[in-house]
């Protein structure tokens, strides 16, 4: 079968969409990739004529690809193509199956789905009774159950990294390229969707690593084929086991020897504060740990994150004290919250220590607890097509101030600001009563995206960058949605 995956941009390495492709590469399956912000997936789609089509989908996004999707089948001047969607959107809201143009979609883990949809097609005809498929089959809509999660995920072939730098020369020469170690995450904080994931993966276990030599045989193998000087590992929690990690920290600096960021958790550094001398020991140059508010009713009860403003400080200063950079995330504008919450959030992150204080702005998404909380206390209006696929531009929740809405959102532009220079807080305070204007918006943008890159590649990016790389780096920075 031949496979064309469609994606609207890409800003790093699609994790999902390489995997997918190495296991139907490696099942015998052809693979192409169509990436609409570089080309017409349209004339993409005609010169390969695909027998299937699929998109990755967040909620957010997915109008757009319902869009495009009806676009390419009518393009195809009678070449019949199945048509069918994946990730977060599809896995929790199914009944996007009853939209037009969408024949098939995968809730939960694609791998083995995939191929064995592709393998029926390839012998004959679909399959209506594939583990994790729901199908739409002459108007007659099939719902099937979920398979377990690949648990070994050392069974998995490397991720297919040339269907991605063979198109996007960007990421092909980038020196900063991006991995992942695990899956998975056992945590319960309402904002994210792993809590509703393992509510349709019920009694799995919450996070599967993948073998330290095979990440190292990957890494290797991707810097002698591309240029690589520093790794970002993107999972959602890469500290959780002592094993791995010790045995990570002993083979990474004699086999790789390259540095790396990674994602922690600061009451698991502060209560187990040898794991930082393992990152440290490893090459670790920054972390990221999720700070998300600074007020402690918001981030225990509301968020489920229960860890003190104690423990959050003493992680980032036990962190920068062995070396490491520390990133972290936060959320303002959470349902009943006030602005002087997310003032209290950038003070923070400023006594953490903080390198770079990266602010999105809560969208309520309906998968998730915190999402259903909003709609359930009428903090949220409208329905998920009004969420953006992007979560750092315009709330869509009503505010118990109207006019803190619009300071909220000039917030999360100066935030970063605010962390690195405490006394300009009356400064800000000032700036985001500005009202939203082309002006205005365009400025806070600019200034927003330029102090972005400059402590990125100050403090999180451990290779530094000559005025062509730079002025690169520039480029795809600024087109990026963030």
């Amino acid at each position: 079968m031949r496979v064309l995956f469609v994606e609207k941009q890409i800003n790093y390495e699609p994790q999902g969409i390489m995997q997918l492709s190495s296991v139907l590469r490696q099942a015998g399956h052809e693979v192409a990739l169509a990436i609409a912000d570089q080309e017409d997936p349209v004339k993409v789609a005609q010169d390969f004529e695909p027998d299937i089509v699929g998109y990755s989908v967040m909620t957010g996004s997915q109008r757009y690809y319902f869009d495009l999707n009806l676009k390419i089948r009518e393009g195809m001047n009678g070449h019949k193509v199945m048509s069918i969607f994946g990730g977060p959107h599809p896995t929790f809201f199914p009944e996007m199956i009853e939209e037009p143009g969408v024949d098939g979609l995968c809730i939960g883990e694609g791998e083995g789905p995939l191929v064995d949809l592709a393998n029926a097609l390839g012998n004959g005809g679909i399959k209506p009774d594939i583990p994790n498929w729901w199908f739409k089959i002459e108007d007659e809509i099939v719902r099937n159950p979920v398979r377990p999660l690949v648990h070994d995920l050392g069974a998995l072939p490397h991720p297919d990294r040339p269907l991605i730098y063979d198109k996007h020369e960007y990421l092909r020469n980038a020196p900063i390229k991006h991995f992942m170690g695990s899956r998975g995450c056992p945590y319960q904080c309402t904002y994210c969707f792993n809590h509703a994931y393992y509510q349709i993966y019920k009694k799995e276990r919450r996070g599967n690593q993948r073998p330290v030599d095979m990440i190292i045989d990957e890494v290797n193998w991707v810097r002698s084929q591309w240029p690589l000087e520093h790794v970002f590992f993107i999972d959602d929690l890469f500290i959780i086991f002592d094993d791995w990690l010790e045995e990570f920290a002993d083979k990474w600096p004699r086999e790789v020897g390259l540095p790396f960021f990674c994602n922690v958790r600061a009451d698991l550094i502060v209560r187990w504060p040898h794991k930082a001398d393992l990152l440290a020991r490893a090459g670790a140059y920054t972390v990221s740990m999720g700070i998300e508010a600074g007020n402690d009713r918001l981030r225990k009860e509301l968020l489920k994150r229960h860890m003190s403003k104690e423990e959050i400080i003493g992680a980032g200063n036990l962190l920068r004290s062995v070396g490491i950079n520390v990133t972290a995330t936060n959320i303002l504008g959470l349902p009943g919250s006030r602005l002087e919450d997310d003032l209290e959030t950038m003070r923070l992150n400023a006594d953490a220590r903080i390198s770079y204080g990266q602010a999105f702005i809560f969208q309520p998404y309906p998968g998730t607890e915190l999402g259903k909380y909003a709609e359930e206390t009428g903090f949220a209006v409208g329905s998920f097509e009004d969420i953006s696929s992007i979560s750092w531009e315009r709330s869509t929740l009503l505010f118990q101030e109207v006019d803190e809405k619009l300071q909220v959102e000039h917030l999360q532009r100066w935030f970063a600001v605010g962390v690195e220079y405490p006394w300009m807080e009356p400064i800000i305070r000032r700036l985001i009563k500005l009202p939203h204007n082309p002006l205005v918006d365009g400025i806070y943008w600019f200034i927003h995206k330029t102090f972005k890159g400059y402590l990125l590649n100050q403090r999180v990016y451990a290779t530094k960058f000559n005025v062509t790389k730079l002025f690169k780096v520039a480029q795809h920075f600024f087109r990026m949605n963030s």
